[in-house]
């Protein structure tokens, strides 16, 4: 599953920066309680990144006028911009207290309300932030920011006319990085591999040089369309350009992990996907080096990982509802605690119909036996036509177990010829699952 939430709600950081500059810092002690104040803890040789200096910033900001809201605002945006860089998403809770003193000092701001919609998208509360952007919208329209926000929340809901309306209008104000990576995410929904790729690169090439971290997002983003598209070599030059420009970025170690498996080299891979884990302990990042370690025939380590997972729920994960669906998915694909799994994929789908919350409820169904209503499910998380080789695996699974062979065939195939290595266990199972049908 791509977990492109992560994408947009900052892919735009320094709109506030550009207003007000980023002044010079004075080396102050740590002497103030407030944790909007206080400095960043350092440690080693410690080189300020670009959130870093507009944290200081915004702090330098608020000290000196402690009732204008713009810094607070300058600050909950940069806070936002440190969860992304590091990974540390505990970030997004300091953002949401800088954002709240905002709020009190001027209820009406309007950066305020723009900011409220993409914090609530970094906590997945999808529909919150739909209603919190068409208020931002309702109050300027040609702001091209509110309407990536608009284009987030819409896609995460499943309601893609309206999110395709609201990306071409973002688009058509301001072609920069973050409208063209909303449009080339979009293409990519829709099965347009090649549109996506062009797009994505313009989204690249376009990024500021004062955000390296978006600049790698985007280039990761690359890799994984044209991995899609079986560039596997193209696809880890990206990877590769990533690390560069934003060094041990963990989404781009784990994308190079996977162009490093599709070239059946399982040692780097596992390398590669143990720092990706270091840097950030993530769902994804843990079942795939379990699945490795499988694979390899290594079971301690295996379950070593598949605990890790557990770890990271356990640690409030799932509960958040932030990583919830690839909890559920993980559970599934490993067929462990399936009625929880279920009732995950339940809850979200009762308020969400995009491709991948329909997808992994479909799943969930057909590990618990449920085919007809999993049918219903993964027709539903096809409706795009998306290149996702995980969907169509899924869909020639549930075809299968409903005895439709000619579906069940058309789909692993379809699933093994976009990446025969999408998933290190679970593309051996289709392939097997082939061979049994004699295909």
């Amino acid at each position: 599953m791509r977990n492109i939430l992560v994408i947009f709600a900052g892919i735009i950081v320094g709109g506030i920066v550009a207003v007000f500059g980023v002044a010079a810092i004075k080396e102050r002690a740590p002497r103030l309680a407030n944790p909007l104040t206080q400095p960043l803890e350092t440690t080693g040789n410690f080189r300020p990144s670009p959130a870093d200096r507009q944290i200081r910033a915004a702090q330098s900001m608020i000290e000196q006028i402690t009732s204008d809201p713009r810094g607070y605002n300058l600050l909950s945006d940069a806070f936002m911009q440190k969860a992304r860089e590091s990974g540390d998403f505990s970030f997004n809770s300091r953002a949401e207290v800088a954002l709240k003193h905002s709020e009190e000092l001027a209820p009406d701001n309007y950066d305020a309300l723009k900011l409220r919609a993409k914090l609530l998208l970094t906590y997945h509360r999808f529909r919150e932030a739909l209603a919190v952007a068409e208020r931002a919208q309702a109050k300027n329209p040609k702001d091209d920011d509110v309407y990536g926000a608009l284009t987030d929340a819409l896609v995460e809901i499943g309601d893609y006319p309206a999110a395709v309306k609201a990306a071409q209008t973002m688009v058509d104000l301001r072609p920069n990085t973050a409208s063209y990576s909303r449009v080339s995410y979009l293409r990519s929904l829709h099965g347009e591999t090649e549109g996506a790729i062009e797009i994505m690169r313009l989204a690249a090439n376009s990024a500021s040089p004062q955000n390296p971290e978006g600049k790698a997002w985007c280039l990761v983003q690359l890799g994984d369309e044209l991995m899609n598209a079986g560039r596997y070599q193209e696809a880890e030059r990206e990877f590769d350009r990533a690390l560069f420009v934003f060094p041990d970025y963990y989404m781009a170690l784990a994308g190079k992990a996977r162009a490093r498996i599709a070239d059946g080299d399982t040692d780097q891979a596992i390398e590669l996907l143990k720092r990706a884990q270091d840097r950030v302990p993530l769902i994804d990042t843990a079942s795939a080096l379990g699945d490795l370690y499988t694979k390899l025939g290594r079971q301690q380590e295996a379950q070593q990982q598949y605990k890790f997972v557990d770890l990271i729920e356990r640690a409030g994960a799932a509960g958040t509802d932030t990583y919830s669906l690839q909890m559920a998915l993980f559970w599934a694909d490993h067929d462990m605690r399936l009625d929880e799994a279920l009732r995950i994929a339940q809850r979200e789908r009762a308020t969400r119909a995009d491709i991948y919350t329909c997808d992994t409820l479909a799943w969930c169904l057909y590990k618990k036996g449920n085919f007809e209503e999993a049918r219903q499910e993964i027709q539903q998380a096809l409706r795009l036509g998306t290149h996702d080789p995980r969907l169509y695996y899924h869909a020639g699974m549930i075809y299968k177990a409903l005895d439709d062979r000619p579906n069940a065939v058309k789909n692993l195939r379809l699933a093994l010829k976009l990446n025969p290595t999408f998933s290190v266990l679970q593309a051996e199972v289709a392939v097997r699952t082939l061979k049994a049908l004699n295909a």
